[in-house]
């Protein structure tokens, strides 16, 4: 997956290049504490950076400022789950929505360095940790409510004060953090993990690791252990896989929130046990992808896996918790298909399911979907979901992807660069850059980049005096072709150059794309251009809904809305010949009525109904109704509305 630039490497570069390239992986001794011997901990192949160290630039800025600027950023202000939490001493949600918010919203902060949103955000900090337990029980609730109460929010917020405590620094955090823990492997042994507890058990594994690579203690491995016995084992859902067919029943076995976050159990375990960190994952992955796989790349879940029709939903929670999955796994093993699983996500799935400006959000996105108004009780496509599940609106259907969805953006950010064992590795193709130390010297590697809309990137690294490393530049597997200063390189790889880095050097990459249209199950076609999904870009109309229900009001910009088409969508590719429209990002990245690029197809209208509010998976007819027609497609990240799975017409 890696391989040398023609640079002639110092002898140390080269060898550390081969290591990483051959998979091996080092061990980490923390301290003896009286044993005979060390405790350990496998180390990951690539280290994030977590103190502040890296920028979002270009596009990738004005989208996170979009995003403070819109629902993200004002949820404390407008939604009483938020608002007014038992978190922080008021008497709403106090289980996970908190938790949920501050996990995207603590990183959006301090990548904007924006000090009204950091004030924001040590004010529920503040809160929380002022309200922990003497026994280290940090979660609200009355002491008679701890036996019912789903320790999966406990996992939760010690995830987030990891974070908090890395951007900020706050030095309370690992102390109450012990106490939290120590707290939790005394309650396990008395209430066994049941419900959400004991479906993201290894979610847990992230903060217990943080905690555990600052103490040494074994106590936290112990813990470790102790979770994995009482949670569930996501590699017999696998072994054998049965749930090939979708039925419409819920359960936490097919909840598809739970299949994204399952990804990277073996993953974090195998810092502990040892083994092929990506064996589970990749199986899992593909077989999710095989009987429930979305053109876009991710899975239906609306809410539990829902077969492979175009006019199934998948929830937001599953798309950001997927990407997240992605970028822990990357991290871990170092496998660029992480990386490539992830933007695949970022780029299309994560802003098709949002409005370009980030005030309103889906719960459930479809493929195909034509119009979001709210479907007939009787006839409600989702499997387990309700009839307003893909309104664009404050909380549709429920309330846990209105706080879930922020982490999707700021976390892809924090993935950006991260630390390799001899350097710095560019993971994800996004404009940014890095500031960190390199032995004595002060490295900066900025990265400038219109992708995934264009191919050209440019990295400018600059150090204060001489500094050697290696700088592992990814090449999407995405490209068609890839040029690093004009020499070619492989897809799907890391490249690494080695050298002395002195003053300011630049390095020009090239991505090349191509126009495909890839195979779907029904003899479905859909069109790829390199990192990017396409769909046919339908006209709509917006209608406002303001109302109050159960206490919550929803009022513009917060509102909720139902979209309808104005425009012609049924249709059929006719060829595979596209034409291509490249144009400057403009104020909100994903707008539809300003895309950065657009194609041009040869489409021809067929006989596709319509029933109750959505277009049947396919059409009655692949033949004709009417002469083709050069019909525009956009990035299926910028649509609301949309077909992106169609057939091909008959000659």
């Amino acid at each position: 997956m890696i391989r040398l630039t023609h640079d002639a490497p110092p002898p140390l570069c080269y060898n550390v290049c081969k290591q990483i390239a051959a998979g091996e992986t080092a061990r980490q001794t923390r301290m003896e504490k009286g044993r005979d011997h060390p405790l350990m901990l496998n180390k990951t192949t690539f280290t994030p950076f977590t103190h502040g160290e890296i920028r979002p630039q270009g596009w990738l800025l004005r989208q996170l400022r979009i995003q403070a600027d819109g629902l993200s950023g004002h949820l404390d202000k407008v939604w009483p789950d938020i608002r007014d939490s038992r978190w922080i001493g008021g008497d709403r949600d106090g289980w996970e929505r908190v938790p949920y918010w501050l996990d995207g919203f603590v990183p959006l902060a301090y990548l904007l360095d924006d000090d009204d949103l950091k004030a924001r955000a040590k004010r529920y900090i503040d809160g929380i940790l002022a309200r922990q337990e003497e026994d280290g029980w940090i979660c609200p609730c009355a002491p008679e409510e701890r036996d019912a109460y789903d320790v999966w929010a406990f996992m939760l917020i010690l995830k987030v004060l990891a974070l908090y405590a890395d951007l900020s620094g706050d030095e309370r955090i690992p102390d109450a953090m012990a106490r939290a823990l120590k707290c939790l492997k005394t309650h396990l042994h008395h209430h066994t993990l049941f419900g959400w507890g004991s479906a993201r058990w290894y979610e847990c594994l992230i903060p217990i690791f943080w905690l555990y690579e600052r103490t040494g203690e074994e106590w936290l491995v112990d813990l470790c252990y102790r979770l994995r016995t009482q949670g569930m084992d996501y590699t017999k859902v696998f072994e054998p896989y049965r749930d090939t067919t979708p039925q419409r029943v819920w359960t936490f076995d097919t909840h598809v929130v739970n299949m994204a976050m399952c990804l990277k159990q073996e993953a974090l375990m195998s810092r502990l046990t040892g083994g092929d960190p990506d064996a589970f994952a990749l199986k899992a992955h593909e077989l999710l992808k095989k009987y429930h796989g979305m053109a876009v790349g991710h899975f239906t879940g609306d809410e539990c896996v829902a077969g492979t029709s175009p006019v199934q939903g998948s929830e937001l929670c599953s798309v950001v918790e997927a990407m997240y999955s992605f970028e822990q796994m990357l991290a871990v093993s170092g496998n660029p298909h992480w990386a490539d699983e992830a933007e695949r996500l970022a780029f299309n799935a994560l802003p098709a399911t949002t409005s370009a400006d980030m005030w309103t959000h889906q719960y459930d996105q479809q493929t195909n979907q034509i119009r979001c108004q709210r479907l007939p009780e009787e006839h409600v496509v989702f499997g387990t979901n309700g009839p307003e599940s893909h309104l664009f609106g404050l909380e549709p259907n429920f309330g846990c992807c209105t706080a879930n969805f922020n982490q999707g953006w700021p976390k892809l950010a924090m993935s950006a660069f991260m630390r390799a064992q001899d350097g710095v590795a560019s993971c994800l193709i996004v404009p940014s850059e890095v500031r960190f130390a390199q032995g004595e010297a002060q490295v900066t590697v900025a990265l400038k980049t219109d992708y995934p809309f264009k191919g050209a990137a440019r990295y400018t690294v600059t150090t204060d005096r001489p500094a050697a490393f290696t700088l592992y530049i990814r090449i999407p597997a995405a490209a068609k072709s890839a040029l690093v200063n004009g020499e070619a390189v492989t897809p799907g790889e890391f490249f690494p150059v080695c050298r002395t880095w002195e003053g300011e050097q630049q390095i020009d990459v090239s991505f090349a794309f191509a126009c495909e249209l890839t195979e779907r199950p029904g003899d479905m076609r859909c069109l790829w251009r390199g990192p990017l999904l396409y769909s046919v870009a339908i006209e709509e109309q917006w209608e406002r809904r303001e109302y109050e229900d159960k206490g919550v009001e929803r009022k513009y910009p917060y509102c909720d809305y139902e979209i309808t088409p104005q425009s012609a969508w049924n249709y059929a590719f006719t060829d595979a010949h596209f034409d291509v429209a490249e144009r400057e990002i403009g104020a909100y990245p994903f707008d539809g009525k300003d895309a950065p690029v657009e194609v041009t197809a040869s489409l021809a209208p067929v006989d596709w109904p319509e029933a109750y509010g959505v277009c049947l998976p396919a059409p009655r007819s692949r033949r004709p109704t009417g002469p083709a027609q050069r019909v525009r497609m956009i990035p299926y990240g910028c649509t609301n509305l949309r077909m992106t799975e169609m057939p091909m017409a008959e000659k």
